[in-house]
């Protein structure tokens, strides 16, 4: 029994949404900000502090993954373009 195959055609590549996965990572460093601020052994900290640095994890995740999808979609492009041609 053959190993079903991962690749997908090039009819069916479509880029990424860089917005869409902007706000993914955002949600996905927001979340991530919040378990370690308020978690269970972290020190009392004033609340401005905590939610300062809740955004700016969710700020930094969403501009990590917008340029990783930027930067995928423009490789794909490049390489369906070379591949065509």
């Amino acid at each position: 029994m053959p190993i079903p195959s991962l690749y997908r055609s090039r009819e069916d590549a479509r880029p990424w949404r860089v917005a869409r996965v902007a706000v993914y990572g955002g949600v996905v460093g927001a979340l991530a900000a919040a378990l370690r601020t308020l978690g269970p052994l972290r020190g009392h900290a004033p609340v401005a502090e905590n939610v300062l640095e809740i955004v700016a994890a969710a700020a930094g995740f969403a501009l990590l993954c917008a340029g990783t999808a930027a930067l995928r979609n423009y490789i794909a492009r490049r390489l369906i373009r070379s591949g065509t041609g």
